[in-house]
């Protein structure tokens, strides 16, 4: 069996879009935008930054709206059946400050993300960990000697995808399945955990 490590994005995978259900409590349409369909991750922050000064939504607005949040039905266990055979990583464009009320409900497993810039409860900026940051963490993962499975769900998840040495799309859109066929579909945990088991041998 091969050292192998998984890296999995967060958001639509584990859990829900953390920004879609923003949109939905505050009814501020504009929020349901996610990089399913903005590719371009500064262009769409830019234009949730500017939406949440407009609408005066505070970070801990925000907050209250993610303690509200569960993971996906099954992705607990999904989790707890895949750490004991293979390292697993999370690679997700969400914050630190975002993350903290879904990590615990998943058993905290290890997250690379970004960082907000806040000032008096106000979210003035964002700070990227590194520019292309899952599609690095991979390519350092494989100088470690290590076989990269990667699963995503959207099109800021391609390029983890192509990096590692198998990727998966799981309940992807079919605006991502169609522009991204060489990425096998997946629907349920099951069959993921299936496939990363054999893609481990």
């Amino acid at each position: 069996m091969k050292q192998s490590i998984v890296t999995l994005d967060m958001e639509g995978v584990l859990t829900p879009e953390i920004w879609i259900a923003v949109a939905e409590k505050t009814g501020i349409a504009e929020l349901r935008r996610t990089t399913r369909d903005e590719p371009d991750y500064d262009k769409l922050m830019r234009g949730r930054l500017e939406l949440l000064r407009r609408h005066g939504l505070k970070l801990s607005d925000i907050q209250r709206v993610i303690a509200t949040l569960r993971p996906i039905e099954g992705a607990k266990s999904f989790l707890d059946q895949l750490r004991p055979q293979v390292q697993v990583i999370i690679l997700s464009d969400t914050f630190e400050q975002f993350a903290a009320p879904l990590l615990r409900q998943l058993g905290w497993p290890t997250l690379l993300c970004h960082r907000l810039i806040v000032g008096d409860d106000q979210i003035v900026d964002y700070q990227l960990r590194i520019p292309e940051q899952k599609q690095r963490a991979v390519a350092a993962f494989k100088l470690l000697n290590y076989n990269v499975i990667a699963a995503g769900d959207s099109f800021n998840d391609t390029a983890m995808l192509r990096e590692a040495h198998v990727g998966f799309l799981f309940r992807a859109p079919e605006s991502v399945k169609a522009q991204c066929p060489q990425f096998k579909p997946v629907e349920t945990y099951g069959e993921l955990l299936k496939l990363i088991a054999e893609a481990a041998k």
